[in-house]
């Protein structure tokens, strides 16, 4: 499991989470746990980015062949 540490918590911020982890009935590393795996559970889901397709209805129709794409030489 991992670790993490935390430098230079205002000391008004950590007798703050003494308080509510007592409150809790839980030691100040089980209250900071408990915080940071219901802040975890906010996190978007993971997954692949796709991109969001735009369309314009234009008026125009095309068959999006090779032709229409490219020029007539053929880039």
């Amino acid at each position: 499991m991992s670790s993490i540490h935390i430098r230079e918590i205002a000391s008004d911020t950590l007798h703050a989470l003494k308080r509510l982890a007592r409150s809790h009935h839980r030691s100040l590393q089980g209250e900071l746990h408990a915080i940071l795996e219901r802040a975890a559970r906010m996190a978007p889901p993971e997954e692949d980015r796709m991109l969001d397709l735009v369309t314009v209805n234009t008026g125009h129709t095309t068959s999006w062949s090779r032709d229409e794409i490219y020029d007539a030489d053929g880039r």
